[in-house]
């Protein structure tokens, strides 16, 4: 059974209300979070691209990559299926931030990938992973519960809002 259903969440899958690259996060990480997520990639047979001020190099562990994250504009891209990338900006050891793209993730197909993804990494790590609105972090709508050991909701999927204008 799925963690979530299609039907029950798309409103936060509208790339109009939530913005095209909504947040995830992982607060409290550590550089062995960070390494772990990379073994997961590896372990899983993931496709991944690191790069470096645009250049596509080897992925480094974990420590040279949030090293050179402070230096040069670092980006590590993960597809856990063809057709859904998530992109990780790795700078700063004490938080996992990465996007994905809504365009991506429309269907029940698509919003099970983005499950199984973000079990999976935070079984990996024992920790919460959550997905926010681009412009608003502090207020998520889905992510895995450490607890419940799979993605709940959190915050009401038929509750809709205006997304304030950019400047």
């Amino acid at each position: 059974m799925p963690d979530l259903l299609w039907d029950d969440v798309k409103n936060f899958f509208d790339p109009d209300l939530m913005g095209s690259l909504p947040d995830v996060s992982i607060d409290g990480t550590s550089v062995d979070d960070w390494q772990a997520v990379l073994d997961l990639v590896r372990s899983r047979g993931w496709a991944c691209e690191y790069s470096e001020d645009g250049a596509v190099v080897r992925l480094p562990r974990a420590e040279v990559m949030l090293a050179r994250g402070v230096e040069a504009s670092v980006m590590l891209r993960i597809w856990p299926v063809p057709g859904v990338m998530a992109i990780f900006r790795p700078y700063v050891a004490d938080s996992i931030d990465f996007d994905v793209d809504l365009r991506e993730l429309q269907g029940q197909v698509q919003l099970n990938v983005l499950c199984g993804f973000l079990r999976a990494i935070g079984r990996s790590l024992d920790k919460s992973v959550v997905l926010a609105p681009e412009t608003d972090p502090g207020h998520p709508v889905l992510g895995f519960d450490v607890g419940a050991d799979r993605v709940v909701l959190l915050a009401d999927p038929h509750f809709t809002w205006e997304r304030s204008p950019s400047c």
